[in-house]
């Protein structure tokens, strides 16, 4: 059971301040938003957007593997340099978050799921997946009736996949499988 991974959120740190102004001046596709304390560059070759901040620190999303964020973080850097800033330690890139999905080809009883299950949240008037918490990776699934789930909080795809076939087993222990 491998999960497609759906979005990777990453912090890179690039180790100097960055002159926001400047860089929006020299670059016109990058963002300055009103109100907000950074700029927001996307990119649609890998399609993700990053958000810089004046103190070097940059938020990506929308990777869907690593190549993607180092490609993106290239082109970052190729951007700085035209408006004349130079990085010069290797940034370091950090993955925060992964989101990933995947189907378990069985239809699943959540209320069983829900009553035997520790750790899980059901609330079907609000919401119509059930939350299911693992330690071990540490990471937070939506499990719907279709059996589909939704993978949360996962730092590497290795986790996404270990969390995922941890789900599968425990609907099978748990008795919750739907014929």
């Amino acid at each position: 059971m491998k999960p497609n991974i759906e979005n990777i959120v990453s912090s890179i740190t690039l180790y100097r301040n960055i002159d926001l102004e400047k860089l929006t001046k020299a670059v016109p596709e990058i963002e300055n938003p009103n109100k907000f304390p950074g700029v927001i560059y996307r990119l649609q070759k890998p399609k993700v957007a990053m958000l810089v901040f004046r103190t070097g620190k940059v938020i990506c999303s929308g990777a869907r593997n690593i190549d993607d964020i180092n490609a993106a973080l290239k082109q970052l850097l190729s951007k700085l340099r035209g408006a004349g800033m130079r990085v010069s330690e290797t940034p370091l890139v950090e993955i925060q978050n992964i989101v990933a999905s995947a189907s378990m080809n069985v239809k699943v009883n959540l209320d069983v799921l829900a009553m035997e299950a520790e750790n899980t949240e059901y609330e079907p008037e609000q919401f119509p997946g059930l939350v299911f918490r693992l330690d071990k990776p540490k990471t937070v699934m939506l499990i719907f009736r279709s059996g589909r789930i939704i993978i949360t909080g996962a730092k590497t795809p290795e986790d996404a996949t270990k969390a995922a076939k941890r789900t599968r087993d425990m609907v099978k222990e748990y008795g919750a499988v739907i014929d």
